[in-house]
């Protein structure tokens, strides 16, 4: 026997419907009783099992309490909190004590002389790309070995000169070199060969003195930045620099190096461009210029760059069963130094040379505090680049060498190889990548192998450094391109990135394209908004999928992934893998109606149309669940077949549950979003459970009173899809008995019945 279609629908109306449900009382407050379900433990049959279960009463937050005990632990005044403090702040006081000489002074002393070895001529290549004469390169190098083995955890970072923050103070200091007036012409000599770099008898300061005074002040504003930045703890700023984020800032930087550096290797005298389009204009430069090229250093460029390349590939290539990297770049600098002093290239083919290179110490100074205000925002990104490289080095090899890095403390630590240094004619300074990675391999074990490095440039400082009068600018272009390998070796990982992250890959392309096309810093602000707003779309449209059940078990996957999943008679189960918030909740109802095939608001608003039509004829008004009962009544009052509209419309289920599994927090809006869903659902005869919530959002559910009246939010939130799907199957079942025992007798209705 069936039922003509428009009973059929009707009966499942009513028997679907949540009005149907009974309240419960609400549970203590308190306490987070989860009564699954509208119908009490009498109400629903022996098989469901209920859970209930019960919190912890929530500790008593004192914000003043919080205080006064933070100002004790701060302000008590015993040795061991002196100890420990000093300790913490100087770590070297805790692990020099207990350094073993028989098993790691070899090591580091080893390492420390191959680095330092390395260091030399990537000084005074760096001090060029900063726009700095050759000496203070090295003063860097040799001032932050010293203070880093003092107060860094890591005991493999190398902290001196890197190139894409010598790239940035270049371009800053070349900036306010332009506002003060001084002249482009010669620039190249002017920032190398020069020991005149101080203030002459009438107080007037060259080109050269000015050039290191913006460095020195950008060096304490950096400084003073990284120390609050590690005392107030937000090491949590590094976070928004991603992975793809720096390696595309840094590939980008590497070819505006290269840019900078192609003017020496051709011997060119062009301006220096800065702001907008830069690279481009330089390149432009370049070529209206080519006549000009200096074939002296042209070739001496190639020849330079024919040897170091190779050398460098196979250093790379068998640094696991090679001792030590091969010193190519020292070599290099010490061979062409020779030759061009012996061949006399600045004479004889107006080569550009380093000229003359102090020796020594010069006094300490005070950083020209007039400048601070027109540097203040040029050294908050050096700052951030500059401690972002640090802190992720050090905890990439303290994880792999297994001991603790602390990033505060890192920050602290480059923060003052920043401000202290910047009283002894220092430019900022960081964590360099290729020197870093050398020390690692050489088998450094503590930061000892710093000192080593600090003595062997301090052996430069007061005999070497004139040695390399003749060395050709050319050279240091060509030591500062071949230590850009590293960056430009990310273009060969594009493909695989690709094909692993498809977002990533487009961060790391407009990072590297504004940072290279626009400039530097506001290439890294571009790729940090960019890197967030991805972030914010992929919560803003996440997958949303319906599960399907694993037979014979109580795991539910997505269908549209997996294979042999079976659906569920009349239950609905939708995930969203996201959090619910104001800026995805269109998204959320749209993606729920679309995969669900159900509307109810477009089918709420057909019925009441409908409705309407029939209160219009009969004269009779009814609300909506009087309607949906009182169907049947009308059926035995009329003979004739009434309109389909009459009835509440029909759909293909008669729970919805939503797996919250995979949203971490919902605002206000998202809980509006909810209860306008169950709402909706519940005029067209189904009930919305939800499932996997986790206790932050039990609790919002529970404060905001999504189930309305019953117990604001406790009932309908289920710890597992399998307990809900549970509890929506006994509760159909249980109203399908009650509809059947309310029915009247099929003979006694004028319905047309059929076997």
């Amino acid at each position: 026997m069936y039922v003509t279609a428009t009973l059929h629908g009707c009966l499942l109306s009513c028997l679907s419907s949540p009005g149907a449900m009974e309240e419960t009382s609400s549970q203590k407050s308190g306490q987070s009783k989860d009564v699954v379900g509208s119908l009490t433990p009498e109400e629903t049959p022996a098989s469901f099992m209920y859970v209930k279960l019960e919190e912890y009463e929530p500790a008593d937050f004192s914000t003043k309490e919080l205080i006064r005990k933070k100002a004790r632990e701060i302000c008590t005044c015993d040795r061991q909190t002196i100890t420990t403090f000093f300790c913490r702040l100087f770590p070297v006081l805790d692990w020099l004590p207990r350094y073993n000489i028989k098993t790691q002074l070899l090591g580091d002393v080893i390492s420390g002389l191959l680095v330092g070895i390395v260091a030399i001529p990537q000084s005074i290549s760096y001090s060029l790309l900063a726009n700095q004469d050759p000496i203070y390169g090295i003063y860097t190098n040799f001032f932050c070995n010293i203070i880093y083995v003092a107060v860094a955890t890591s005991r493999h970072n190398f902290v001196g000169s890197f190139g894409v923050l010598c790239l940035m103070i270049g371009q800053s200091v070349n900036r306010h070199l332009q506002l003060a007036g001084y002249s482009d012409d010669n620039a190249a000599s002017s920032v190398v060969g020069n020991s005149t770099s101080i203030r002459n008898g009438t107080g007037a300061c060259d080109r050269s003195c000015y050039a290191i005074t913006v460095a020195l002040s950008l060096s304490f504003l950096v400084g003073l930045y990284q120390i609050l930045l590690g005392v107030l703890q937000l090491g949590f700023v590094a976070v928004y620099l991603s992975e793809p984020l720096l390696s595309g800032f840094v590939t980008g930087s590497s070819l505006t190096i290269i840019t900078s550096q192609m003017k020496y290797l051709l011997g060119l005298k062009i301006p220096r461009h800065e702001g907008v389009g830069s690279f481009i204009l330089t390149w432009v430069d370049l070529f209206r210029y080519i006549q000009n090229t200096n074939i002296c250093d042209l070739v001496t460029s190639l020849v330079a760059l024919v040897v170091i390349l190779p050398v460098k590939e196979i250093n790379d290539r068998y640094k696991e069963k090679m001792k030590a990297p091969f010193p190519i770049e020292l070599l290099v600098v010490i061979v062409a130094t020779v030759i061009s002093y012996y061949f006399n290239f600045e004479e004889r083919y107006k080569s550009a040379v380093c000229g003359t290179i102090p020796t020594g110490f010069r006094k300490p100074t005070l950083p020209d505090i007039n400048l601070f205000s027109s540097l203040a925002v040029d050294a908050l990104p050096i700052a951030v680049i500059g401690f972002a490289m640090t802190v992720s080095l050090a905890e990439i090899f303290g994880k792999k060498h297994g001991y603790a890095v602390r990033a505060n403390q890192e920050m602290i630590a480059i923060g003052m190889c920043n401000l202290v240094p910047s009283f002894f004619y220092c430019f900022a300074s960081s964590a360099a990548l290729s020197k870093t990675l050398l020390k690692e391999s050489t088998g450094t074990q503590t930061q000892v192998s710093g000192l080593v490095t600090s003595l062997v440039l301090l052996l430069v400082l007061l005999w070497i450094a004139p040695l390399f009068y003749s060395l050709q600018t050319s050279i240091l272009g060509v030591v500062t391109i071949a230590n850009l390998q590293g960056g430009l070796r990310k273009f060969r990982d594009t493909p695989s990135m690709w094909r692993l992250s498809k977002l990533d890959t487009v961060v790391w392309w407009t990072t590297l394209l504004s940072s290279t096309l626009i400039t530097t810093e506001t290439g890294l602000l571009v790729g940090v908004c960019f890197a967030l707003l991805c972030v914010i779309f992929r919560t803003q449209r996440p997958r949303a999928m319906l599960l399907g059940k694993v037979s014979n078990t109580e795991i539910y996957e997505d269908q549209s992934t997996y294979k042999q999943l079976s659906s569920i008679a009349n239950i609905k189960i939708f995930r969203f893998e996201s959090s619910l918030y104001y800026a995805n909740k269109d998204y959320f109802k749209a993606v729920l109606y679309q995969k669900t095939g159900v509307n109810p608001i477009l089918l709420a608003a057909r019925h009441q149309s409908g409705e309407a039509q029939v209160n219009a004829d009969t004269g009779n008004s009814k609300s909506f669940f009087g309607t949906r009962f009182g169907c049947l009544k009308q059926a035995k009052k009329r003979a004739e077949k009434p309109p389909e509209d009459t009835c509440p419309p029909s759909v293909d289920m008669h729970t919805l549950i939503l797996d919250c599994g995979a949203m971490q927090f919902i605002d206000t809006v998202g809980l509006s979003v909810l209860k306008e869903t169950r709402r909706d659902y519940k005029e067209i005869g189904v009930q919305v459970l939800l499932a996997n919530c986790n206790p932050s959002i039990r609790h919002r559910l529970q404060e905001g009173g999504w189930a309305g009246g019953m117990d604001s939010g406790g009932q309908l939130a289920f710890h597992s899809i399998h307990h809900a799907v549970q509890f929506a199957e006994r509760w159909y079942h249980r109203q399908q008995e009650e509809s059947e025992d309310a029915l009247p007798d099929p003979k006694d209705l004028n319905f047309q019945v059929s076997s």
